[in-house]
């Protein structure tokens, strides 16, 4: 009984079809459909999706050639920039050189034109001087003479109203006043 029941179920089992497996009418048209489609992709779509990739490509490609190129010029205007930069600073240093001998050569020449100037002070002053001591020397001369007159006057006891004897007695007494004031500062000098 065993054996007949089982040889039941294995009868019915080939009759029933698998239900995993299609029927061959399905897997031939389906099959068919497949190379339609597959013909079709092949034909017209997959040359368009082509043609849209390469154009991708080109225009990735081209980008890249473009950002090299702008990497390009921008290394180029960076060492352009530099060079500006350090002929600038070249420029800045030779003009600041410059200026310092500008400067040197103004406070030289503003040196020179004050020390003409001290000198030409200096030479008017002892001018000046020299135009006052002559000046006093010439009054002195004058006042001490007419003192010098009076007073010989009155030693001696005659007038000397007389121009030219007057003259003779103030310049006598003025050369050994002059010689005696020379002879104590030459005196004075020795005992330094």
């Amino acid at each position: 009984m065993v054996t007949a029941a089982h040889g039941a179920v294995v009868a019915a089992a080939e009759e029933t079809p698998n239900p995993l497996l299609p029927e061959t009418y399905d897997i031939v048209w389906s099959l068919f459909i497949v190379v339609v489609l597959g013909f079709v992709f092949l034909k017209y779509a997959l040359p368009k999706i082509q043609a849209v990739l390469d154009e991708r490509t080109e225009k990735i490609e081209g980008g890249l050639a473009l950002a090299e190129s702008a990497q390009a010029e921008a290394q180029a205007a960076l060492a352009e920039y530099q060079q500006q930069l350090q002929d600038a600073r070249t420029e800045a240093a030779r003009i600041r050189e410059e200026a310092r001998n500008e400067g040197a050569a103004i406070v030289a020449e503003s040196r020179t034109r004050a020390q003409a100037e001290a000198a030409r002070i200096v030479e008017n002053a002892q001018r000046q001087i020299e135009a006052e001591r002559q000046q006093a020397s010439v009054s002195l001369r004058t006042e001490v003479g007419a003192l010098a007159t009076e007073l010989a006057s009155k030693i001696v006891g005659e007038s000397l109203e007389d121009e030219v004897r007057r003259s003779r007695v103030v310049d006598r007494f003025l050369d050994d006043l002059e010689a005696s004031t020379a002879g104590a500062a030459a005196d004075a000098g020795k005992g330094n």
